[in-house]
């Protein structure tokens, strides 16, 4: 069976995550919730183009406001690694030790602390400090 793409189903899509332009952290924390939302289940053809769209978005908004040079958002490296390495939250709490302290960090609630930081370093194979503010 070959899965087709729905532009009804799309334009749905759109409408209900009325996707746009990122201008401010609040904007860019919501855009992030909804991209958390998607990675999680098992996406149609329709919501993984959203979801690939609203990652674009991110990505162009944290580029435009967090140059190289600058301190990233460790929560936004997190989400960016997870989707681009094709690892899953529960390949964090394998990592992590608890289910608690993944939710609790990708959900904002708690930041990565060093110990963290060096185990995602080393899962993502790039440097501890992207996790850290």
């Amino acid at each position: 069976m070959t899965i087709t793409f729905n532009p009804d189903k799309y334009k749905e899509l759109l409408i209900t995550y009325l996707p746009k332009l990122i201008k401010t952290e609040a904007e860019n924390e919501q855009a992030l919730a909804i991209v958390e939302e998607l990675m999680y289940q098992t996406r149609t053809p329709e919501e993984d183009e959203v979801y690939q769209l609203l990652i674009t978005l991110v990505e162009k908004f944290e580029q435009e406001n967090y140059p190289l040079n600058q301190p990233q958002n460790p929560l936004s490296m997190l989400l960016f690694l997870l989707d681009q390495s094709h690892k899953s939250r529960n390949d964090l709490i394998l990592l992590l030790g608890s289910e608690d302290i993944v939710t609790q960090i990708l959900n904002g609630q708690e930041k990565i602390n060093p110990e963290q930081a060096s185990k995602l370093g080393a899962f993502f194979h790039v440097k501890s400090n992207l996790f850290l503010e």
